[in-house]
This record gives C-alpha cells, structure tokens and sequence, in this order.
C-alpha cells in the first residue's frame, strides 16, 4: 500500500515544514519485523530574508520506545538555499523494527547575516495503514 498516511506541519521564524509520510510495502519484510517507511517533505521560506538549510537532527521512536537520533549535513545530499516564497521538496526513508513508530525533529537553517535557527520538524507517525495479523 502506497498512500500517504500521516501529516505535519510546523512553522519557526517563517520557515514552514510539512511532512506526509506511507508504509512502503514493496520494501518490507514483516517476517524478519523490518519495516519501511517513506516520508514526503516540503519546506517552505515564508519568511522576508533567504535561508540555508545546512543539517538535519531527527528521534525516530519505534513501538517498544527505543529512540533511534540520526544527525547530517543537509538532506539528500543537497543544503538548499531558499528566498523568500520559495519551497524545496524531497523524499526520505527510514525503517522500524515495529510496525509503528514515530519521527519528530529539526532543520539548523543559517541567516544570510549567518545568524543560525533550528526549524522544528512536527511529531508525525510511521505506520501501516492495516493491521498485518
């Protein structure tokens, strides 16, 4: 099953992030209790001045409540600048040895003036759309 699933959205000093996120079938091997998920994320400059997005931070939490922290220079090998009214999208992926969880987290964006903020990354779920039992 492909469909989107869940979304979020948070806004940080004009910098607006909305993530939907589906179960990736084709990818899983519930057998083994591997789990893929997809996630789809939009972020954008709503603000008056450019920004940088230059590292991403993320807590990916399976269902027994292990916390799993991922930190990296950008996001898929890209740091993309964005000016006022501008957007940048992109598809991700993680994993869970359940099958539910949850990602949550933050984007460090830098100021043309290179003043540095964190844009929160809104709590969404990772989840199958259908019980497997």
């Amino acid at each position: 099953m492909s469909r989107l699933r869940t979304i979020s959205q948070a806004t940080t000093f004009g910098v607006k992030v909305t993530v939907e996120s589906r179960y990736v079938k084709e990818h899983s091997q519930p057998r083994a209790s591997h789990y893929v998920f997809a996630y789809h994320i939009r972020i954008e400059n709503h603000g008056p001045e450019q920004v940088q997005l230059r590292a991403r931070h993320w807590y990916i939490t399976d269902a027994n409540g292990e916390v799993r922290e991922v930190e990296g220079e950008g996001v898929v090998g890209q740091k993309p600048h964005l000016g006022p009214g501008q957007a940048f999208e992109y598809t991700s992926g993680a994993s869970l040895p359940t099958q539910r969880g949850m990602m949550r987290g933050s984007y460090r964006m830098v100021r043309n003036d290179g003043t540095f903020f964190d844009a929160e990354i809104a709590p969404f779920v990772l989840e199958l759309p259908y019980s497997l039992n």
